[in-house]
């Protein structure tokens, strides 16, 4: 059966395509290419409301596009998800990032793993994973309309789903995916169609810490730290990342995922918990203090010596405590070598606010999972609705893990929806 671009002067039933995608995203995008694959004789359209598809692939990583995280076990993977872990298992027993990997070099894009397990395309160019996504959109002739704005979808009194158009069009597909990320509007047509939402709140974030202790130090990283929220079981560990308005690195966005309720909720006021040095406990970091006012008691402080830290913060702490650059060791006094000994493994920073980790938005809160058939992805309020990515009270850490889940729910949705019953 041949396939049959979308042309607006159509209005019968027999010409509408017979499964739209809302939304450009990885997910959406994603999704369109499984249903195609899965069955060519199924006519697929992307609606974007932008002016273009796949812009978060555009900016993910640094430009760079973390497209998956090495992590090949199922039961491991789901634990990199603050929201969803438990509904994924199952999703990624039939499509996990060992097979996102496989898709992709199939299909001429050499990855690599990185030692920290993030997965990249090897040219460091998102632009070749968009390249390798509308290329195969195309040899599927997958229709895209971008700036194309929906206002409503209602399920069709004839079966399936009418779709009220901006510019005054009306389109009759026979399944939906709703792919529409975090966008609002999304989740109002979910409602409509009988979904419950869980209330969104931003996750993925970094901290804004307005300190003199970190003034200066923009771009200083520790390989391994850890943070918690004082008064809460939240902590968290990894590299840590000194701003110019705060707090970054893994340790701080995985924090910030897995508080991202609790957070939201002391609207982003907190008391932070920063031990530079988790390897060693609260005592044994004074008693090494110690030993170095006996080993260099002639030696200005603070010295070499620095604990592994980058030197600009070691003397920074230092000299916050009382270890100052102008005393030698021997005149540092016990009530100062406790003080570092505090800032060392357990300094207190204000969180006064929260901001965007490079430009990428990540949303805790979406379509309830307990509505969702996750064998399918669609809908169990709605037959016929699929519902994939973020538009789900999904999320995961950083790392690619987000991306992951965006693969998987498309490709089970799309394969799902190319079903012609």
């Amino acid at each position: 059966m041949a396939r049959l671009q979308y042309n607006p002067c159509m209005t019968t039933r027999d010409s509408s395509p017979h499964v739209i995608v809302l939304g450009g995203g990885a997910a959406g995008f994603f999704a369109a290419l499984a249903c195609a694959q899965e069955n060519p004789a199924c006519r697929v359209m992307i609606l974007e409301r932008t002016t273009q598809v796949l812009a978060k692939v555009k900016i993910s990583g640094g430009g760079r596009c973390n497209v998956t995280h090495a992590c090949f076990d199922p039961a491991q993977l789901v634990t990199f998800y603050p929201r969803g872990g438990r509904a994924l298992r199952g999703p990624f027993s039939r499509f996990q990032p060992q097979d996102t990997i496989d898709w992709f070099e199939s299909r001429g894009v050499a990855l690599k793993t990185e030692e920290d397990g993030r997965v990249f395309p090897t040219t460091d160019q998102s632009q070749t994973i968009i390249d390798c996504l509308m290329k195969e959109a195309t040899r599927l002739k997958i229709t895209i309309r971008t700036q194309t704005m929906v206002e409503s979808v209602e399920k069709s009194t004839g079966g399936g789903f009418d779709l009220r158009l901006g510019q005054g069009d009306t389109l009759h597909a026979d399944r939906v995916i709703l792919a529409t990320g975090s966008n609002p509007q999304g989740w109002q047509w979910a409602a409509a169609l009988g979904h419950t939402l869980e209330p969104p709140v931003p996750s993925l974030f970094t901290f804004t810490v307005k300190d003199p202790r970190l003034e200066g130090l923009s771009g200083v990283s520790v390989p391994q730290a850890s943070v918690a929220i004082a008064g809460m079981k939240l902590s968290q560990s990894g590299a840590l990342l000194i701003t110019h308005w705060g707090l970054s690195g893994p340790a701080v966005l995985k924090l910030s995922a897995w508080g991202a309720r609790a957070l939201h909720d002391l609207n982003y006021q907190a008391r932070l918990l920063v031990n530079w040095l988790p390897d060693l406990r609260g005592d044994e970091v004074l008693e090494r203090l110690r030993q170095l006012r006996t080993r260099q008691k002639l030696k200005k402080a603070p010295g070499d010596y620095s604990f592994g830290l980058p030197r600009r913060l070691w003397v920074r702490l230092a000299a916050v405590s009382g270890v100052l650059a102008n005393k030698r060791w021997s005149e540092i006094s016990n009530e100062s070598l406790k003080k570092l000994a505090g800032e060392l493994h357990e300094g207190v920073y204000l969180v006064s606010g929260k901001s965007v980790f490079k430009e990428e938005f990540v949303t805790c809160g979406g379509v309830r999972l307990d509505e969702m058939d996750f064998r399918t992805m669609e809908s169990k309020r709605c037959p016929g609705l699929y519902i994939v990515g973020e538009a789900l009270d999904i999320d995961g850490v950083t790392g690619g893990f987000n991306f992951q889940s965006a693969w998987t729910t498309g490709w089970l949705a799309g394969r799902a929806a190319a079903s012609m019953r």
